[in-house]
């Protein structure tokens, strides 16, 4: 597993997820991606990050094999509080984050992207919060920044999914566009913000931030606090090793 960061000539700075085969990121892998966010925003050279993944999809959310086999909760605490750091450092990144989503983007992906100033998605492209099928809660704070509040509700509780094309029309995503074209898509329309004062760039996004109806780091924390519950109870593992074919629960 990799994430790499890679600063061009002109200010864009492109951050890679590739975590074979699903891009389910460990729990180091969430404070990987963490890091080459808060590296952006303290680099003055960057202007603009591009967001993206290698392979079939963009982010299939937790590593749950990682946690199933693993004694205890400190994979469990760990995971939730990676995907505390990674989302709260695309947030609060001094400079624009585009995302550039392919195929599926679930559960912690959302929580990247819901997080995002921009997202550009390839006509395979789906998102979807499917983590009432593992016991645990999260994520709905970011879908909800995707898509109106009743149909957030809807995906959250059937674990639906939905098409990046059906996103357009609320404007939470830009474009859509062929796999091929994805990656120059989003660096197209990083490089519209890259050719601004990035000190009036870097102004605007602490202001937007400062203006929005909701604290997206309390919220997400509070729904956390949902998920220790459902761990406590025993229901996470049971349905986390149902899905791994592990049997942590029973230990």
């Amino acid at each position: 597993m990799t994430i790499t960061s890679d600063l061009r000539p002109d200010g864009i700075r492109v951050i890679t997820m590739d975590a074979p085969p699903v891009n389910a990121l460990t729990v180091q892998g969430w404070f990987d991606v963490a890091a080459a966010l808060d590296e952006a925003s303290a680099d003055r050279a960057t202007k603009v990050v591009v967001l993206r993944a290698e392979g079939r999809g963009f982010n299939a959310g937790v590593d749950i094999k990682e946690m199933q086999n693993t004694t205890g909760f400190d994979a469990l605490i760990g995971a939730n509080k990676g995907c505390y750091a990674a989302f709260k450092a695309v947030y609060e990144c001094a400079v624009p984050v585009v995302a550039a989503v392919n195929g599926f983007c679930l559960g912690g992906g959302v929580g990247l992207v819901g997080n995002a100033d921009c997202v550009v998605a390839s006509d395979d492209a789906y998102f979807g919060v499917p983590e009432v099928n593992q016991g645990a809660l999260g994520a709905a704070t970011h879908m909800a920044r995707l898509v109106p509040q009743q149909m957030m509700r809807r995906l959250y509780f059937t674990a639906r999914t939905i098409k990046a094309a059906d996103l357009v029309a609320f404007g939470t995503v830009l474009e859509v566009v062929p796999r091929e074209e994805l990656l120059d898509a989003a660096m197209k329309v990083a490089g519209e913000i890259a050719a601004k004062d990035t000190r009036v760039i870097r102004a605007a996004k602490e202001a937007l931030n400062g203006i929005d109806p909701i604290d997206v780091n309390k919220s997400y924390r509070w729904e956390q606090g949902f998920t220790f519950e459902l761990n406590l109870m025993g229901v996470s593992d049971e349905l986390r090793d149902e899905f791994a074919g592990t049997e942590k629960g029973k230990k």
